[in-house]
């Protein structure tokens, strides 16, 4: 098969494609606008970040197979891929840990202000007074919005910490799932305004839906602790900038954020963000699955998606053409 790649991808996996008899065309600076003009006869697309728009699904001639090298599928027309019977494939799961270890490391940097003492080094500022001022993580209270793959892997690391972690209390849940964040020491609240009212952190583990655009808005934050800290690497869409910085301004809301409403699609490119140089944000730049391990782990996912193409199978559709 042709197999075009519209981002980065790890030449072992290209190798072991071609080795496969697969045509592999890699253009890792496509982006949006571009690809359209790129995918030409193409029969499978593999993707992280660029958009694939409709314009390029009605583009392509040949397109059998859209693969998001990743779990988000929101960068894609599912929906138009669909009415032309091509089935868009994820893979979810397979960059847990990097996005857990982000999670973490920006929950530190924020408690110790390290981005600050870095920023005033460089500078040849010493104010050891100034940054020894610092809360501990130890036996504060963690709210974790989405307890997916990625959400538990978050809750293992907090644990490990000493913070107690809390979920919403859903109804439905197995009772392995129920087994399962009992083993972690997961607490529950009955719902979110509880969940919010008793945590020093909150950290967001959504995918982008229309039911989750927008949630994290003006009554969300103001049922958060004054002074708490948000979390997001999921989906920049999920929260309101606008209402995050006013409870910035107004209550001392500090914020972890990979992700960011209007962020570049490309790899490069220039960015301005009230949100992002606001001084209670720590923020980078949506790498939260961008390890060596991640990649790797996902690169395994999509040959194991192309092998299970070419034999007839469908694995992981997020439209509906499985």
């Amino acid at each position: 098969m042709k197999i075009l790649f519209a981002d980065k991808f790890p030449e072992e996996g290209l190798a072991k494609l071609r080795e496969a008899g697969h045509q592999c065309d890699l253009q890792p600076d496509l982006d949006g606008q571009s690809l359209s003009g790129a995918i030409g006869d193409a029969e499978v697309l593999v993707v992280r970040s660029t958009k694939v728009t409709a314009d390029t699904l009605h583009s392509a001639s040949a397109l059998r197979l859209v693969i998001r090298a990743g779990a988000g599928t929101n960068t894609i027309e599912k929906e138009v891929a669909a009415e032309k019977g091509i089935p868009v494939c994820n893979v979810p799961g397979k960059n847990a840990a990097a996005v857990a270890e982000l999670t973490m490391g920006l929950l530190i940097a924020l408690d110790r202000r390290i981005h600050e003492n870095v920023i005033d080094l460089r500078a040849g500022r010493w104010n050891k007074k100034k940054y020894s001022a610092s809360r501990g993580l130890l036996g504060q209270h963690m709210g974790i919005l989405g307890l997916g793959a990625i959400g538990l892997e978050v809750a293992k690391r907090a644990r490990a910490f000493g913070i107690h972690v809390w979920a919403l209390d859903k109804p439905g849940r197995s009772d392995s799932a129920k087994q399962e964040l009992t083993a972690l020491g997961i607490q529950t609240a009955p719902d979110l305004s509880s969940l919010l009212g008793r945590c020093d952190i909150v950290s967001i583990h959504v995918p982008s839906a229309a039911e989750t655009k927008g949630m994290v808005n003006a009554s969300f934050l103001a049922a958060m602790r004054d002074g708490a800290t948000l979390i997001n690497t999921s989906r920049g869409d999920v929260v309101d900038e606008a209402a995050l910085l006013t409870a910035m301004n107004e209550r001392g809301i500090k914020a972890g954020l990979d992700v960011y409403a209007d962020e570049p699609s490309a790899g490069e490119g220039s960015f301005s963000s009230a949100l992002a140089n606001h001084p209670n944000t720590c923020g980078t730049h949506h790498i939260g699955a961008s390890t060596e391990q991640a990649q790797a782990a996902v690169s395994e996912g999509v040959l194991e998606i192309i092998d299970a193409f070419g034999s007839g199978r469908i694995l992981h559709c997020v439209n509906g053409q499985g």
